[in-house]
């Protein structure tokens, strides 16, 4: 399980490929490896994955065909940077909102607006995961927890937008994403539970 909170970031430096699989080498730093184990998990804007090597500071996982086309981290370049957090332990404090590292779609930036020591984000979403956004509900952008400020519904998508503090801004990749940027998105695993519950039973009775 993860809490949304993102820890820190994390170069690639090396990647990969093989047929419909990849896998990314990271440098983490001492805070982010400290403890680290061969099999722990740790989320890569916003996506988990498993550690399969440790090599001093260089740290590999790898990715299956299904996480490079649901994701953007099929996109990276060695050089390239992602958000990191390792996964909660028992005892931590839940800053964010509980995630748990899996995908459901990516969305793409569509607007920015800046205002002084804060900034707008505008995403665009299919319409299909419109239903599990809510104004003031949680949402998982680049493996980061935020709340959902206003929504916008329009033919074949959804548009939404979220409020970034300089804090955020400092501590993640999201003060590098421009219009036509694709974000992975996760929605709040309590909001899609209760969701997809309503339509079952509302299905049932009709």
């Amino acid at each position: 399980m993860f809490t949304g909170i993102v820890q820190g970031t994390a170069n690639i430096v090396e990647i990969r490929e093989l047929e419909g699989f990849r896998t990314h080498v990271v440098a983490l730093c001492d805070a982010l490896r400290a403890g680290l184990e061969l099999g722990a998990s740790v989320a890569h804007n916003g996506v988990c994955l498993t550690v399969t090597a440790i090599d001093g500071e260089r740290v590999s996982f790898d990715l299956m065909r299904e996480t490079l086309r649901l994701t953007n981290l099929g996109a990276l370049e060695v050089g390239e940077s992602v958000n990191i957090e390792r996964a909660a332990r028992f005892g931590d404090e839940i800053g964010g909102h509980a995630m748990s590292g899996h995908i459901i779609s990516m969305a793409e930036v569509v607007a920015i607006d800046e205002a002084p020591n804060n900034r707008r984000l505008w995403f665009a979403l299919p319409a299909e995961f419109g239903r599990f956004v809510f104004e003031k509900g949680y949402i998982g952008v680049d493996g980061i927890s935020l709340t959902v400020g206003d929504v916008r519904r329009t033919l074949g998508r959804i548009e939404f937008s979220v409020n970034l503090i300089p804090e955020t801004l400092e501590r993640t990749m999201l003060k590098h994403r421009l219009p036509g940027a694709k974000v992975n998105i996760e929605v709040d695993p309590q909001t899609q539970v209760i969701v997809e519950t309503v339509e079952r039973v509302l299905a049932a009775r009709a």
